[in-house]
C-alpha cells in the first residue's frame, strides 16, 4: 500500500469512527481509531480514542491518549482539559484540577467562563486582611462543590464575598454565613481586593491540602417537612448539559422512582421552590434523597444528608470515579452505577433491595 493510499485509509476509519461515535457505537469507533493510529497517528486521532476511552470510564488508557495528543500537538488546551479530568477521576486531585483548567482557553468557553474584571484576579497570594469575590461560573452542581473551599478562605485571614445566580444566593448566604451577590449586568465588585472564578478554587486550595475539606459545609435550614414524604426523587437534570441524554433516567426508570411509597419530585415546578435554600430545606426533612448525577446530589452532600447517586455507564463525571460505592468529597451519599449503557433497569431494582434492606 502506497503512502497515499495508507493515508486515505486512515482517513476513511477515522471518519467510520467519528460516525460510530454519533450513534452511540463507541466500541466500533474504539477499534476504528485504533486501526486509524496504527497507519497513520496524529493528534486528532488519539484524542478521538481518549475521549471515547474516557467515556468508556477507562481513565489510565484515556490518560495516556491524551499525552500521546499532547506530544505530537503541545499547544492543546482540548487535549490538555480532557486529560486533566481522566487525571481527576483517577484521584489525582492536585495535578489535575491546574490542567482541566485548560477549558478556559476554548472558544466555546467564553460562555461560561469569568469574565476579566479590572480587580486582580486571585493566584494564591497571602489573604491576611484581603477581600477576596468568588466568580460564580460553570454548572449549579460545580459551584455548590467548590463551596467547600470558602472557610478555608476565611482561615486564611480573608473576607470572602460571592457572586453567584440568583438561585444560589440565599444558600451561599444562610449555608456559608458569606455575603452573595446575584449576577446581573452592570454589578460592581470595584471594592474588593482580588477575584477568583469558583472553579478556580480547587486548583489553587488543592496543592495545599492533600483531600478536599470534609463535607457537610453548608448549614442546614430548618426542615420543611411534607406529611407523608419521606424520600425525595430527581431523576434528571438540565436538558443543557452535554451528558444528559446518558445521566438523566429514562420515563420508565423515573416513574418507578417517582411510584416508591412516600416518594416526592424534587423538581421545583413540582415543589414551588424558588431557589436552591428552598430545596435544601425539603431534603432536610425528608430521610432519603435519590438523584442523578444534577446539583440536588451535591446539595444533599454538602449538607451532609443521605443521598444514592445514580451513575451512567456512558460519561460518568470525573468526580465520582470509575467504580466503588463511595466518594471522598461527600461522605453521606451512596452511588449506584449503571453497567450497560442506556439500561437503569438493573440499576432501579438496585435500589429497590438497598430499600427493602434499610427498612429491615
Amino acid at each position: 500500500m502506497s503512502s497515499q493510499d495508507a493515508a486515505a485509509r486512515a482517513r476513511a476509519l477515522s471518519l467510520d469512527a467519528d460516525a460510530c461515535v454519533r450513534r452511540g457505537d463507541l466500541a466500533a469507533a474504539e477499534t476504528g481509531y485504533r486501526e486509524a493510529l496504527a497507519i497513520e497517528p496524529t493528534a486528532r486521532r488519539w484524542h478521538n480514542l481518549a475521549t471515547v476511552l474516557q467515556l468508556l470510564g477507562h481513565h489510565p488508557q484515556a490518560e495516556a491518549g491524551f499525552r500521546e495528543a499532547l506530544a505530537l500537538d503541545p499547544a492543546n488546551a482540548r487535549a490538555r482539559g480532557s486529560l486533566g479530568l481522566s487525571v481527576l477521576a483517577q484521584g489525582r486531585w492536585a495535578e489535575g484540577f491546574p490542567l482541566y483548567d485548560a477549558w478556559r482557553e476554548l472558544p466555546e468557553a467564553q460562555g461560561r467562563a469569568a469574565p476579566e474584571l479590572v480587580i486582580p484576579r486571585w493566584r494564591g497570594e497571602p489573604l491576611a486582611g484581603k477581600s477576596l469575590v468568588v466568580w460564580g461560573e460553570e454548572g449549579f452542581g460545580d459551584q455548590i462543590m467548590f463551596a467547600r473551599f470558602a472557610k478555608a478562605l476565611e482561615r486564611e485571614g480573608a473576607e470572602v464575598g460571592w457572586v453567584a445566580h440568583p438561585a444560589l444566593t440565599r444558600l451561599l448566604q444562610e449555608g456559608l454565613g458569606q455575603q452573595a451577590a446575584a449576577m446581573r449586568p452592570g454589578l460592581s465588585i470595584l471594592g474588593a481586593d482580588f477575584v477568583v472564578p469558583s472553579s478556580q478554587l480547587p486548583a489553587l486550595m488543592m496543592a495545599r491540602t492533600p483531600s478536599p475539606p470534609p463535607a457537610p459545609y453548608l448549614a442546614s435550614p430548618p426542615a420543611n417537612r411534607i406529611d407523608g414524604l419521606r424520600l425525595g426523587i430527581k431523576p434528571r437534570g438540565s436538558t443543557a448539559h452535554d451528558n444528559d441524554a446518558n445521566r438523566s433516567l429514562d420515563e420508565a426508570a423515573a416513574a418507578a422512582l417517582l411510584a416508591l411509597p412516600g416518594a416526592v419530585s424534587l423538581a421545583p415546578e413540582e415543589t414551588g421552590a424558588r431557589d436552591f435554600w428552598d430545596t435544601a430545606g425539603i431534603i432536610a426533612g425528608l430521610d432519603l434523597v435519590i438523584s442523578v448525577d444534577t446539583a440536588v446530589a451535591h446539595l444533599a452532600g454538602a449538607l451532609g444528608r443521605r443521598c444514592w447517586v445514580l451513575l451512567p455507564a456512558v460519561g460518568c463525571d470525573w468526580r465520582w470515579g470509575s467504580e466503588g460505592e463511595t466518594t471522598p468529597w461527600y461522605p453521606s451519599l451512596r452511588l449506584f452505577r449503571q453497567r450497560t449503557p442506556g439500561n437503569w433497569e438493573p440499576v432501579i431494582d438496585e435500589v429497590r433491595s438497598a430499600l427493602q434492606a434499610r427498612a429491615g
